[in-house]
């Protein structure tokens, strides 16, 4: 069952890329005492999450937090790495929380996950944004398969 609005975020261990390497988090922990979007992505360095999901946040980093979000994260189904690579090369910085999801744990706990094996990319996770204040889901988009308007920053600015 997919997570919705009133949900409490569950309590996965996944990985954070920081710029001293991988480091395991709690994702209840994560999420806990304050108000965070989380967006997530079907892989890194794709072209749709380079060229426009990720650059959005960051360009619309400064509305959200004048909107009273706290912390801004990226998920994908990949490693920390991975994960660290292309937040550098997207030039995140300490702007965007890259979390890594390797084995889709937190993805399936949240019901975001769909089969791509057909296509030779494993499981991965749908293109959503979430908002949560204080572990608490109060706005969530899921993209239908291919599309890209629901989970934009600039949709969860008008959400927000």
């Amino acid at each position: 069952m997919t997570i919705k609005v009133g949900d409490a975020i569950p309590s996965v261990k996944i990985m954070q890329a920081t710029a001293e390497g991988p480091k395991e988090i709690d994702t209840a922990e994560f999420f806990k005492g304050r108000t965070v979007v989380l967006f997530g992505v079907p892989g890194a360095f794709t072209p749709t999450c380079s060229a426009k999901h990720l650059p959005g946040f960051v360009q619309h980093a400064g509305s959200l937090k004048a909107k009273g979000v706290e912390a801004i994260a990226c998920m994908a189904v990949n490693d920390a790495f991975v994960m660290g690579a292309w937040g550098k090369d997207q030039g995140v910085g300490d702007t965007i929380a890259m979390l890594a999801d390797g084995a889709a744990a937190f993805t399936k706990a949240m019901g975001l996950e769909f089969d791509l094996t057909a296509r030779g990319l494993g499981i991965r996770c749908q293109r959503f944004v979430l908002v949560a204040k204080d572990g608490k889901v109060t706005h969530i988009a899921v993209e239908a398969p291919g599309a890209f308007e629901v989970s934009k920053a600039e949709a969860v600015l008008a959400a927000l």
